[in-house]
């Protein structure tokens, strides 16, 4: 492995949360290697990646590449792609990952290497709703893997160029719950590149904080085309917000998590983030695959396995699912 200032560092995807961290990243001197494609690929290449957040604008310039071998093994791989796109991606990047390669996946809701780690009579069950066929799982060496949860709002301006208009947080855990050598170091990296960033033996706990989020919001704002202010703060939407959030939190509780928000308080952060439209909604008005399967399919398989019903939730993804079917206008 190369040294510590000097770590081969990848980034395959690059929407509004990896070209947010590819900037901060370069930004901070560290050399950053971007899989990328199409146009974006392009804009990469002529103008490397560009950020506006909460410290200024950053302007950094990339390597990048569409080829996996081209770029070679690296020290860290960031996942930052959607959950839909990951069985198409995951197989390809082979050339990227070594033997002492950390893979961080930073993807919104239930992971697919959730049950990773985990003692007991769910140990190393299969997530159906996000891998039914077992691609991902056989697609990469779980070891290889380190938790994350991202708390970064961020939203594509044009290929290349994200804006972000709240606080960085990403969260660092082991599956297993160790404090890993390159846990440490992984936390290190990112938090010299301005992003705070925690370590944690208990990396299920901020996942389902993330998961009541994404649940609570991205489907609903699908539905209704409302903003995370609106969601939140209009008193029509959070009675149906609240909702989603109390049954999202009993299955939360069923499998252990501490969370340390009570539902008031939840809902006057989402509230306080302004009017940002959620990942989804995004995806939604682009006409792209909506990821209904990790955000909230898989809550609701987990909740089965717990013997536990999730009504007024499965009847919002629903409407979601549905919305997402028809052509968009936009």
């Amino acid at each position: 492995m190369s040294s510590p200032t000097h770590r081969r560092v990848c980034i395959a995807g690059a929407g509004a949360i990896g070209c947010t961290l590819a900037a901060r990243l370069g930004a901070s001197g560290q050399p950053v290697n971007v899989l990328a494609r199409g146009r974006t690929l392009t804009a990469l290449r002529e103008n490397g990646v560009r950020l506006s957040d909460l410290d200024g604008s950053h302007h950094s310039p990339v390597n990048a590449s569409d080829s996996c071998a081209e770029l070679g093994e690296q020290d860290l791989l960031f996942i930052c792609t959607k959950a839909p796109a990951l069985a198409g991606l995951l197989p390809t990047l082979g050339p990227l990952i070594g033997p002492q390669t950390v893979v961080v996946p930073v993807v919104n809701g239930v992971p697919w290497w959730y049950f990773h780690g985990l003692p007991g009579r769910f140990a190393e069950r299969q997530v159906q709703a996000v891998d039914p066929d077992g691609t991902l799982s056989a697609a990469l060496d779980l070891q290889r893997i380190l938790g994350c949860v991202v708390f970064i709002t961020a939203e594509s301006e044009a290929p290349g160029v994200a804006r972000s208009d709240n606080p960085h947080l990403m969260i660092l855990g082991e599956p297993d719950g160790q404090l890993s050598e390159r846990l440490h170091w992984v936390r290190a990296l990112v938090e010299q590149a301005g992003i705070e960033a925690r370590a944690t033996e208990h990396i299920r706990d901020p996942l389902w904080t993330k998961i009541i989020a994404n649940l609570s919001s991205n489907p609903l704002s699908v539905v209704t085309g409302a903003t995370l202010e609106q969601l939140y703060g209009r008193a029509d939407l959070r009675g149906v917000t609240a909702k989603i959030i109390q049954e999202t939190l009993l299955i939360a509780a069923a499998y252990g998590a501490r969370i340390t928000f009570d539902p008031e308080t939840f809902m006057r952060l989402g509230a306080d983030m302004g009017a940002v439209r959620t990942s989804m909604l995004q995806d939604y008005q682009h006409g792209r695959p909506l990821e209904l399967a990790a955000i909230g399919d898989a809550v609701v398989e987990l909740a089965g396995y717990q013997g536990l019903s999730m009504p007024v939730t499965q009847d919002i993804l629903t409407l979601a699912r549905f919305r997402g079917e028809q052509p968009t206008t936009h």
